[in-house]
C-alpha cells in the first residue's frame, strides 16, 4: 500500500491554512491543530478587523477633507437641540458600538469561509492547542501532542509538522491592559462607545494606523512615539507626510516621548479615566489608552527548543528561504518567525515549506519582491528596495519622488498630500523598489510590483500606456523622468 504522507500544521492562520491548501492539492493527508479558529489573528482580530474599521474612518476622513473644495453642500437638518429652521449644517459621526459589530460580524464570517474552504480541499481541522514532542522516530517522522478544548489529549504522528502559531500584542510591565480603559489591538472590538480622549502609544504601524482611524471618527487622539518621528521603520518622505497629516488634522503627536507606565485612575464626576507617565516623568491623561508597542511570537511551552528547533532570543523560530528550521522534518511560517509581520509573507512562507517539503517546483522567499501597506490616510504603500538602501550605498541607484499635487486626477478629487517614489538601478535601469503615498496606494502599488517581480526597466514602464487622467499616470510620468536622467547620463 502506497504511503500517504502526513502533515500536521499548528496554527490555522493565513501561513497555516494556505499551506494546508497546497498540501491537500499535493495529496498529502493534512491535519490543522488551531486554537481561535481558521484565520488566525489575521482575521479576528487584527488585519481583517481594523481594516475594517479603517474603512469607515475613510469614508469619513475623505468627505471631510475634500467635500468643501469638490462643491458638496450637506443637506440642512433640524439639529439635536438646534433651530427648528435647520439653516445650520448636519454634521456626521461614527456609532463605535455599531462599526465594532460590523468588524466582528464580518471577521467571523471570513474565518467561517476559510474553514469551508480547507474542509473541503479534505483537510481535518482540530480545535487545541499542539505541541511539538522532542523525539524524531527512526523513520523521520514526528509527533505533536494535542490538548483539546475539554483538557482531552491526543498525539498525532506527522512526516512533517509546520509551526504558524503567529503571536500576541506585547505588554509593559507597568502597563497592563484592563479590556477596558487600557486596551491592546484585540479588545478595541468590544468598546460601545468612541474614546473622547484616545492615547495611542506606539507610533509603528498598529499604532499610526490605529490613530489615525480614531482620529478620523472623531476621537481627540494624543500618538506617544518613543522615536523621533512617525512610521521610525518606514520610508522618511512617507512618513513625513503621514505626520505633517497628523499634525493638520489635529492629532498631538509626541515625538522622543518614551511611556513607562499607564494607570486607570479615578477622577470624581468624570468617572474614570487613564493616566501615561513617561519615561521623563511627564504624564499625559485621557479616556483610555491603546497600547501598540510591538508583538510577541506564540512560541512559548511549545517543546520546540526541546525538539531542536532554534529560537532567537526574543522567541521567533529561525528559518531559511524555503521555510525549514533548524529541526529535520519541521518548518514555519508567519509572525512566529519575525520575518515580516504581513499575512501575505505568512501565506508565502506556509505554501513554500510544502511545496519544498513535498517535492514541488519551488523558489526560495525573496523579500525585495514583498509589497506592503500601511492602512493610514493617506495609505502607504512600498515595494522591493528602499530609499535608506540608496542613502546607505547598499545599492547603486537612482530614485525620483513625484508629488501628486503635480497630477490632473489628484487636483480633480482634491487630493493634496502624497506622491510616487520610483528606485532604479545605475545603468540597466530595472526598477528595484518603489513608494506609493495616496489614496488607494494598496491598488496603486501594484504595476510597480510587477516591475520589479519582473525586472522590468523605466523604459518598459515608460512606454505603457495610462489612463488620462488618473493617479497610475504618476508612475509612467516618474518612470519618464528617470528615463530621461539615464539619457542624459549617457547610462
Amino acid at each position: 500500500m502506497e504511503h500517504v504522507t502526513r502533515i500536521v500544521i499548528i496554527g490555522g492562520g493565513p501561513g497555516g491554512y494556505e499551506a494546508a491548501l497546497v498540501a491537500a492539492q499535493l495529496g498529502a493527508e493534512v491535519t490543522v491543530v488551531d486554537r481561535d479558529g481558521l484565520g488566525g489573528a489575521s482575521v479576528l482580530t487584527d488585519c481583517v478587523p481594523s481594516k475594517t474599521l479603517i474603512a469607515t474612518a475613510e469614508v469619513m476622513t475623505t468627505f471631510d477633507s475634500s467635500h468643501a473644495e469638490l462643491g458638496i453642500v450637506l443637506d440642512g437638518g433640524r439639529e439635536a437641540g438646534g433651530d427648528p429652521g435647520g439653516n445650520r449644517r448636519r454634521m456626521i459621526g461614527a456609532d463605535l458600538g455599531k462599526v465594532n459589530r460590523r468588524v466582528k460580524r464580518l471577521a467571523l464570517a471570513q474565518s467561517h469561509d476559510i474553514t469551508a474552504s480547507v474542509t473541503r480541499a479534505g483537510v481535518r481541522v482540530l480545535r487545541g492547542r499542539g505541541r511539538l514532542e522532542p523525539d524524531q522516530a527512526p523513520d523521520g517522522s514526528r509527533r505533536v501532542t494535542v490538548a483539546d478544548l475539554e483538557g482531552e489529549s491526543r498525539e498525532l504522528v506527522a512526516d512533517a509538522v509546520l509551526v504558524a502559531t503567529g503571536g500576541h500584542p506585547r505588554e509593559l510591565a507597568d502597563a497592563r491592559p484592563d479590556g477596558e480603559r487600557i486596551l491592546n489591538w484585540t479588545q478595541v472590538y468590544d468598546m460601545e462607545e468612541l474614546p473622547e480622549e484616545l492615547i495611542v502609544v506606539g507610533s509603528g504601524v498598529t499604532g499610526a494606523e490605529f490613530a489615525g482611524a480614531y482620529q478620523a471618527l472623531g476621537s481627540r487622539v494624543t500618538l506617544i512615539s518613543s522615536r523621533d518621528r512617525v512610521l521610525p521603520g518606514e520610508d522618511p518622505d512617507a512618513a513625513a507626510v503621514l505626520e505633517d497629516v497628523f499634525r493638520r488634522r489635529g492629532m498631538n503627536v509626541m515625538a522622543r516621548s518614551r511611556a513607562a507606565a499607564a494607570k486607570r485612575v479615578s477622577d470624581g464626576a468624570d468617572g474614570d479615566r487613564v493616566e501615561v507617565t513617561l519615561s521623563d516623568g511627564r504624564t499625559i491623561s485621557g479616556t483610555h489608552c491603546l497600547m501598540a508597542v510591538g508583538a510577541v511570537p506564540n512560541t512559548a511551552d511549545m517543546g520546540l527548543e526541546e525538539a531542536g528547533v532554534r529560537l532567537r532570543d526574543s522567541g521567533h523560530i529561525v528559518t531559511d528561504r524555503v521555510s525549514r528550521t533548524t529541526a529535520p522534518g519541521v518548518y514555519a511560517a508567519g509572525d512566529c518567525t519575525g520575518v515580516f509581520a504581513l499575512a501575505s509573507v505568512a501565506a508565502m512562507q506556509g505554501r513554500i515549506a510544502m511545496y519544498h517539503f513535498l517535492g514541488d517546483t519551488v523558489a526560495p522567499l525573496d523579500l525585495t519582491t514583498v509589497s506592503a501597506n500601511i492602512f493610514t490616510d493617506p495609505e502607504i504603500a512600498t515595494i522591493g528596495r528602499t530609499q535608506a538602501d540608496v542613502d546607505e550605498g547598499r545599492i547603486d541607484a537612482r530614485v525620483v519622488k513625484l508629488p501628486l499635487l503635480r497630477n490632473a486626477r489628484a487636483k480633480m478629487q482634491g487630493i493634496r498630500d502624497g506622491f510616487v517614489k520610483l528606485i532604479c538601478r545605475q545603468g540597466t535601469g530595472i526598477v528595484v523598489g518603489g513608494v506609493v503615498v495616496a489614496p488607494r496606494a494598496s491598488e496603486l502599488i501594484h504595476p510597480i510590483s510587477v516591475a520589479v517581480d519582473n525586472g522590468l526597466t523605466v523604459d518598459q514602464i515608460a512606454k505603457a500606456f495610462t489612463v488620462y487622467p488618473s493617479l497610475s499616470g504618476s508612475i509612467a510620468e516618474a518612470a519618464r523622468q528617470l528615463q530621461a536622467r539615464h539619457r542624459a547620463e549617457g547610462r
